[in-house]
């Protein structure tokens, strides 16, 4: 049975460790093993999209794993980083760390590392939670799909073995077809082999780890054919030890404040997407606000050891839980793992082709960017469409840190257009029934009754959008002249005191034009406020029902009684 519903309390102690089963570890074990195979390698290539040395992705799938394991509520959520945050830190790196000396860019990844897992952990005790939520899922496919694209062009020069000063986007991209001509065989090569593995792997044994694959035919083919005299870059010395101490930059963190933000908002939304994503219908959902304390601790607890900004990713969860997991032992093996490799693996690494990790980076980043999702939104929503577009076009034109921003933006203008712009339909009834919906082409057979008017509003009515409501309202009227308009209130929530001030005041002019203005269907909460009001006065207990067919059918009654003294 689900418990989905059912809320948790704050426990110091994960509850999967309280209640861990024996008949468990097996299935975690494996997981830990599979997932390792994945994030490892992929840990390592978005260190190098963030233009960092690749040991800090190795130390980024270390300790905040660890932490996260133990403080966090999802059963199967792997954390480590992901394809968005290590491109959104390359952006701020390059505004704030211009020079992109090793020293500067370690302390800048302890400062920025630090300030995302703060501005989490305040978010967690402010109850921020809910703040997911105000990116709508267009917008995020959107953001994404810009995302996917800047960082398969920001790789494609290290497969072609080319070599320019990188600025926006646009520049970069003429820069590439410039360069074109300089491309280097043998890194070119190297790339396209590899990202044929991958490809080929996906495609016939999709099970397999993929990742560990690709990184492993590099090294060996770097050993064995000697790429590096080729004119084939290798990553080069990696430390075989653990990470060093480095402490966070109170000068740094001015500058650095506005892009951890926007990095922490994007590893919330990324970690509270995958871990609901990959929850079993016999757990618990992940708890928002302890999602934040979680990963805001695994962010500062990385930080002191040399650990990029982190979250949740949803391949690598995917992986996780397809492998088995049942909680969170398996990633604690998967830690393991990335703790044996620095230590005995990193010569071993050192062999790898820069073009293996880009090409690693650029398969798994085309996922970002999927076709068939606008598709999807353009079938349903032409609106929703159009701010996916400019999500999209945000991250190409104006970079990747601002598109958080221009996303945001769009989300909350695309919420405040339909709370200000609620829909007002026509009803009429189904012959035969006391079915009443709004009127439309496909039932032409809809009954309308003649000098009756039947409307029904949706949404809240309030300050900002009452205006709105009767600017639909009033052609209708004007249409129809009709002898009594009917609003159907059941789709209302709520009605603000502007909303009810504009009513009363339609009504007085309405009732001038001998039109009269009944209410029907209103929940206890909007008839209380009607009634106290002066439109509930004039109005009286005469004016309002209980429903659509009560009002008709008093309506009618009327009709027949008025033509009765008539004739």
């Amino acid at each position: 049975m689900s418990t989905h519903a059912t809320p948790q309390r704050f426990r110091a102690i994960p509850d999967w460790l309280t209640s861990y089963q024996k008949k468990w570890l097996r299935f975690d074990l494996i997981a830990g093993f599979t997932s390792a195979a994945v994030v490892i390698p992929k840990a390592m290539a978005y260190a190098t999209i963030a233009g960092l040395p690749i040991q800090v992705g190795l130390y980024t799938a270390f300790l905040p794993v660890v932490i996260y394991a133990l403080t966090g509520t999802s059963r199967a959520l792997s954390v480590s980083t992901t394809t968005t945050i290590a491109i959104l830190t390359a952006a701020e790196f390059e505004e704030s760390i211009p020079s992109g000396d090793a020293a500067s860019l370690l302390t800048a990844t302890a400062t920025l590392t630090a300030l995302v897992g703060a501005a989490l952990i305040i978010a967690s005790i402010l109850r921020l939670g809910f703040v997911a939520n105000f990116i709508s899922e267009p917008v995020l496919i959107g953001f994404k799909a810009g995302i996917g694209v800047v960082i398969v062009f920001d790789q494609i020069p290290k497969i072609l073995g080319i070599h320019f000063g990188k600025t926006t986007f646009v520049k970069n991209l003429i820069a590439i077809v410039r360069n074109i001509p300089e491309t280097k065989a043998a890194p070119l090569i190297v790339g396209i082999c590899i990202i044929a593995v991958l490809i080929a792997i996906k495609r016939f044994v999709p099970k397999a780890p993929a990742p560990l694959i690709a990184v492993t035919a590099g090294i060996v083919g770097s050993y064995l054919l000697n790429l590096h005299d080729r004119g084939v870059e290798l990553v080069g010395h990696i430390p075989q030890s653990l990470p060093s101490f480095t402490a966070p930059s109170l000068a740094l963190a001015e500058r650095l404040w506005p892009g951890a933000l926007g990095i922490a908002l994007m590893s919330f939304t990324e970690t509270i997407a995958a871990g609901r994503a990959f929850t079993n219908t016999d757990e618990q959902l992940p708890q928002a606000n302890r999602e934040l304390l979680a990963t805001g601790l695994a962010n500062v607890g990385g930080a002191i050891f040399g650990a990029m900004p982190g979250g949740g990713g949803t391949s690598q969860t995917a992986v996780n839980r397809l492998a088995g997991a049942r909680t969170q032992v398996s990633e604690l093996v998967t830690a393991a793992m990335t703790l044996v490799t620095i230590l005995l693996f990193a010569p071993v690494l050192a062999l790898m082709p820069q073009a293996t990790l880009a090409a690693v980076v650029i398969v798994y980043s085309v996922g970002l960017i999927e076709p068939l999702e606008f598709g999807a939104i353009l079938r349903v929503r032409r609106t929703e469409f159009t701010w996916a577009l400019i999500a999209f076009a945000g991250v190409i034109l104006i970079g990747t840190l601002k598109g958080i921003v221009v996303a945001i933006i769009v989300s909350l203008v695309a919420l405040a257009y339909q709370v200000a712009n609620p829909p007002v339909h026509v009803l009429g009834r189904k012959p035969g029934t006391n079915v009443f919906r709004p009127r439309t082409k496909e039932h032409p057979e809809d009954e309308f009754f003649a000098g009756l008017l039947l409307l029904r509003p949706e949404g809240r009515i309030f300050f900002a959008n009452a205006q709105q409501v009767a600017q639909k309202i009033k052609p209708l009227i004007d249409d129809i002249q009709p002898k009594v308009v009917v609003v159907d209130m059941s789709a209302v929530q709520d009605i603000e005191y502007t909303a009810l001030k504009m009513l009363a005041e339609a009504e007085v002019r309405q009732r001038r034009r001998s039109i009269k203005l009944w209410l029907v269907g209103m929940n206890p909460h909007v008839l209380d406020v009607v009634q106290r009001s002066p439109l509930g006065i004039a109005l009286g207990r005469d004016r309002m029902f209980f429903n659509l067919e009560i009002a008709v059918a008093r309506y009618l009654g009327e009709s027949l009684t008025a033509g009765a003294r008539a004739s």
